[in-house]
């Protein structure tokens, strides 16, 4: 079992919004959905996690206590860095009741 001591970062969930100007232009912003405390486990190296049969550079992962509605099309801000989600992964065993983010430093589609 994890213990609550070991939940000691703040990270903020943010999840897409795309909408058009004026013009027709895709406009994108990201909105605040959650902030929470997590067990943060940055990763050294190429770390690859094999999920829906595809392979993925994974930069962190972020424990956190399990909550609906986190998925892969959102972001997470840790220390003010961005980090897209790759995976979500419900806990199990010791972490049950958690869910482990796996995510990558930076912004894939460069908004």
């Amino acid at each position: 079992m994890i213990s609550a001591a070991e939940f000691n970062q703040r990270i903020t969930l943010q999840s897409k919004s795309v909408t058009r100007n004026s013009i027709g232009e895709e406009v994108v912003t990201w909105g605040d959905v959650a902030t929470v405390w997590a067990k943060v486990m940055p990763l050294r190296g190429n770390a690859f996690y094999a999920a829906n049969q595809q392979q993925h550079v994974i930069d962190a992962r972020f424990l956190i206590r399990a909550r609906a509605g986190v998925e892969t099309n959102m972001r997470v801000v840790w220390k003010s860095e961005l980090y897209d989600i790759t995976n979500v992964i419900p806990g199990t065993d010791q972490y049950a009741g958690t869910i482990e983010i796996a995510a990558v430093h930076g912004v894939r589609d460069g908004r």
